[in-house]
């Protein structure tokens, strides 16, 4: 197990010495790939794919419009644009343009990538538009004049900064930003919120709420809702746990008693209270619904909208003005439920909202609860699966009726193949939910890509995708995505299975759907990959050092694989609470024990490795793939890496960045686990013997 470091110099982002590297490493992978016969053709189809005018342009509602963020070929880093839903309901819509972030980005000579806009309400006069310089979660801010279609001169702005905005009115709006020495947390996020008027000076802004250091973050914002009007603020201590305030005019913050760990929203008269743990003898993953008022003053009665079983867990939940929308996982399938509450102050009646086949996702992707109008109860949901391309559905709380808006189109072929769910058995017995894409009349071992994530309480959930359609299905090939713990399918109790130092229950479980796709024939090791992004390129890391006999070829994106320094690279200090602390040298043996890059061994093989990062991700730092590239390199084992000049943590700025991305990464999969792709490999390139497969 390797003690020192001799890589660290690596970590140093945009040093001439890394850079040379990084510029040598791209091109012998580009080299090597860009020269496969099929790979120029992927890349069209994928580009093709993104660009499709026919997709959901998806919306949120702000008064009578429809707002739409758009990209395609004609607009590679997109359009702010809005309509009417008369208009929303044709095939093809008017759109209003607000903002060409290709036409800024030429005239500033910068490139922009498009983050999000506040707008003021209720008049939706003028926005803080969010705009990124390269995809990385810093960003500008600036106010826009939504009448006028420009930014506004002497307006609010913020300079690049990981900051936190919101309106409070025309002339006032809340800041947490970066003003200098003990502003930003150990997680490099704003420690301090102000309150700052225009046409002042933004460090002469006074300061509302602040945190501590060691923090992970502060937020505040104001609630203009007519009668409900508020300031809320939260702390959060770690990723998991947080204090919440009520910020009364001229007086001290007022806790909101609600438990750390629990997830919780404030409605109009409502406090909504999702448990991670069990609280006022409710089980964990309940949801609660409180009055508001009530709970400050100190009353705990409550009405139960949700409990689990061992079966069926929340997902996630939207409101409307008089309504609540629960998204609910039965063995990972969606199903939606319109909550009401009764007129006579009786409790809520509950009815299914839609029908969603089986092994499908179900999800609400816009409402208005802010509206006060008929729009305030609208809701739109996404139904798709992962053969079945997404529909956009309209409805009304209250009202009878369900509206099909958009229909995506399908994008490759789904002669032939089918969805199956399976479980696998772990090291432990527990069972193991994963989806199985693939032919349904099976011919023999198919080239197989399993993808996890395993972390932080994400579910992955059934999904349509047009890229892996084209990509690696149509050309015969398996998908697999796998529900292990470390996520959130089950609930809290799934992700808490998996944290900290219980961390290798995810690898074993990941290792045990890979055995069992090996027992049911449905691949072989040496056609099976492996694939993760950011705590799935952990995944994929730990797989590679613990289990390498158990597939032939392994793709970690913008992945952790330093689990000794992530705490002192960029956001890593927020993730503590996830995995450990490194500091703490009971938490250090546990991360020791499973971290990638310091578990790599001289005498042992590894399958080809492919990582990809981003220079811009300034939430996981490139440093991690760079040093696990330079170790595999060292030990002449196979490995390729690309590094992305932009995109950030999402790995590529625009659908161009994009497409070529895609298209190494599955020209390098196809290439090493089908008879097809397979081609003789070149000896002493620096990445790994040719001949040598990587197979333990």
């Amino acid at each position: 197990m390797m003690e020192d470091d001799p890589y660290l110099w690596l970590e140093e982002i945009e040093s001439d010495a890394a850079l040379a590297w990084v510029d040598e490493r791209n091109a012998e992978t580009v080299a090597e790939l860009t020269a496969d016969p099929g790979f120029e053709a992927l890349r069209e189809e994928v580009r093709e794919v993104l660009d499709d005018s026919a997709r959901i342009p998806y919306v949120v509602r702000r008064g009578p419009h429809l707002y739409n963020f758009w990209r395609d070929a004609a607009h590679p880093r997109g359009v702010w644009r809005r309509t009417t839903l008369e208009e929303y309901r044709r095939e093809h819509p008017r759109w209003d343009t607000l903002l060409d972030v290709d036409a800024l980005a030429e005239a500033e000579d910068t490139p922009w990538v498009w983050a999000g806009a506040a707008v003021l309400r209720p008049s939706r006069s003028r926005a803080l538009v969010k705009l990124s310089r390269d995809g990385a979660d810093a960003t500008v801010v600036r106010e826009f004049d939504m009448a006028k279609r420009r930014f506004v001169e002497g307006g609010f702005r913020l300079p690049e900064a990981k900051s936190s905005v919101g309106w409070i009115d025309e002339d006032h709006v809340f800041v947490g930003t970066d003003t200098g020495p003990g502003t930003l947390t150990a997680s490099g996020y704003p420690r301090t919120v102000r309150r700052w008027r225009r046409g002042t000076p933004l460090d002469e802004a006074p300061v509302v709420f602040e945190g501590r250091h060691e923090d992970v973050s502060v937020t505040v914002w104001h609630d203009p809702t007519p009668g409900f009007a508020r300031d809320l603020a939260v702390r959060h201590r770690d990723f998991w746990r947080s204090e919440r305030f009520l910020l009364p005019p001229g007086a001290a913050p007022v806790r909101i008693g609600v438990p750390d760990d629990a997830l919780a929203s404030v409605h109009r008269e409502w406090l909504l209270v999702r448990l991670r743990s069990p609280w006022l003898e409710r089980p964990a993953g309940a949801l609660l619904a409180f009055s508001f008022d009530a709970f400050l003053r100190g009353d705990r009665s409550h009405e139960v909208l949700f409990a689990p079983d061992g079966n069926t867990v929340l997902e996630g939940y939207a409101t409307t003005r008089r309504h609540l929308v629960l998204e609910t996982l039965t063995d990972v399938s969606s199903r939606l439920h319109l909550l009401t509450p009764r007129q006579d102050g009786g409790g809520w009646r509950r009815s299914p909202l839609g029908e969603v086949p089986p092994l499908s996702t179900a999800a609400v992707s816009a409402t208005a609860p802010d509206e006060e109008d008929e729009n305030a109860e609208e809701i739109l949901f996404d139904v798709s699966g992962f053969l079945q391309p997404a529909a956009l559905r309209r409805t009304v709380a209250g009202e009878p009726g369900l509206e099909t808006l958009k229909r995506a189109p399908s994008r490759f072929s789904a002669d032939g193949l089918c969805v199956r769910q399976h479980f696998a058995v772990s090291a432990d017995g527990t069972r193991v939910p994963y989806f199985l894409v693939g032919p349904e009349r099976r011919q023999g071992p198919a080239p197989t890509l399993l993808y996890g994530y395993g972390g932080f309480e994400v579910s992955l959930t059934p999904f349509h995708s047009a890229v892996t359609g084209r990509a690696w299905l149509e050309r015969g090939g398996s998908y697999v995505v796998a529900n292990i713990r470390g996520g959130g399918e089950y609930g809290p109790a799934w992700h808490r299975a998996a944290l900290g130092a219980d961390r290798e229950r995810s690898f074993d479980d990941f290792a045990a759907v890979a055995r069992d796709l090996a027992a049911r024939g449905v691949t072989t090791p040496d056609r099976l990959g492996i694939a993760g992004g950011s705590n799935g390129g952990l995944l994929v890391g730990a797989l590679l050092t613990r289990h390498p006999g158990l597939f032939g070829a392994a793709v970690a994106e913008v992945p952790l694989l330093d689990m000794l320094r992530f705490h002192r690279l960029l956001a890593g200090a927020s993730w503590t609470a996830e995995y450990g602390n490194p500091d703490n040298p009971a938490d250090r043996a546990h991360l020791r024990r499973w971290s990638p890059y310091h578990n790599l061994d001289a005498d042992r093989r590894y399958p080809p490795l492919l990582l990809t990062t981003s220079t811009r991700d300034d939430r996981v730092h490139p440093g991690h793939a760079r040093k696990m590239a330079a170790r595999m390199r060292e030990l002449g084992r196979p490995v390729h890496y690309y590094e992305n000049t932009g995109g950030g943590h999402a790995g590529a700025a625009d659908h161009d960045q994009a497409a070529f991305v895609e298209a190494l990464v599955h020209t390098f999969l196809w290439r090493t686990l089908s008879e097809q792709g397979r081609v003789p490999r070149r000896t002493g390139t620096g990445t790994g013997s040719s001949t040598d497969t990587g197979r333990a």
